[in-house]
């Protein structure tokens, strides 16, 4: 079947293909995000193929569905950015990729940790300038540290399992218990609680209407000064001005951000020529304490490559009505 794949980069277009071997359909590549304004150059395709930032409301999709389109295979687990109810009016159906490699954001989220916490980032600049000083540079002990891990389930898990191998102790809040962090010796608490006691906090749920800003003023009035906050998850789920303003007070004492709120108009792209028109993400940047990377907690070749896999099985499960296809909503 004809698919356009868009917000595709060279690195999607390679392993997508390789994944396609087996399947054989035919894959047409755009650079460009899905909006209102490129859909069109869905015409002619059966399948569209989307990402994390393109644009999939109720008007994007009527113009797909208008064009004959009846699948959007997501390369992504979440779906926030995506219209479901217009979805299943218009009947379309989304699948999207369930689960990739945990271990790559989990990874990446204690790669977050650790870099703030020994600013590690910091010190290389000033090794490469000849500063060999160490002042500026002290860090702490994780052993023995509250973290408070906010969402337990497969990332989670494993980002738990890997603070608890540095020996700190485990606090978690999720609508369900994972048996694997209960056995790593986690312990749940209500969300007030898990604020007040953590050392470090690390945000690992989805973005739905009840996580929306869910660290926000109320919220970071509860948390200890200087607490560390990672968010690997969905940038919405952060009051980025609230959190600003936590900085500017020092209560927040470092912050790693894998997302942004507004990150659709900036991550994937070199505007390395260009003026930053976004002023609260200028802002962030002025920070010493804070440490931001552009949503590639998700960006190894494992992730990337069963990405790859499990999306070319979605549309093949669709074209075909045989396989295992993980529809959302």
């Amino acid at each position: 079947m004809e698919v356009a794949v868009f917000s595709s980069k060279s690195y999607d277009e390679c392993y997508l293909t390789e994944a396609n071997q087996v399947y054989q359909h035919e894959l047409q590549f755009y650079s460009a995000h899905l909006n209102p304004d490129t859909v069109s150059l869905a015409a002619g395709a059966s399948i569209v193929c989307c990402f994390v930032n393109d644009c999939l409301n109720a008007q994007v999709l009527s113009a797909l569905a208008a064009q004959g389109i009846k699948f959007i295979a997501l390369r992504s687990a979440g779906y926030n950015h995506v219209d479901l109810d217009a979805a299943k009016a218009l009947g379309i159906k989304v699948a999207s990729v369930p689960a990739y490699s945990p271990y790559a954001v989990a990874e990446h989220a204690v790669g977050l940790v650790l870099v703030l916490n020994r600013k590690i980032h910091r010190a290389h600049t000033r090794v490469r300038e000849g500063d060999f000083s160490l002042h500026g540079l002290l860090g702490f002990d994780l052993h023995g540290k509250t973290v408070g891990v906010i969402g337990t389930g497969k990332i989670g898990s494993v980002f738990a399992r890997i603070m608890q191998g540095f020996g700190c102790h485990l606090l978690g809040y999720d609508i369900v218990e994972n048996a694997e962090c209960l056995q790593l010796g986690m312990q749940y608490v209500e969300l007030d609680e898990l604020l007040k006691q953590s050392d470090i906090l690390s945000l690992h749920c989805p973005l739905t209407p009840e996580t929306f800003h869910l660290i926000d003023v109320q919220a970071l009035a509860k948390t200890k000064p200087g607490v560390m906050i990672i968010n690997t998850s969905r940038g919405k789920i952060i009051d980025t001005v609230a959190a600003i303003d936590a900085l500017k007070r020092q209560h927040i004492g470092y912050l790693g951000l894998d997302v942004y709120e507004e990150e659709a108009d900036l991550f994937f792209e070199d505007l390395s020529d260009q003026i930053i028109q976004d002023d609260v993400f200028a802002r962030l940047q002025t920070f010493p304490n804070v440490l931001i990377t552009s949503h590639q907690a998700f960006f190894t070749k494992e992730a990337v490559r069963n990405i790859a896999a499990t999306t070319l099985a979605n549309i093949n499960a669709f074209a075909t009505g045989q396989g295992e296809l993980h529809l959302v909503g």
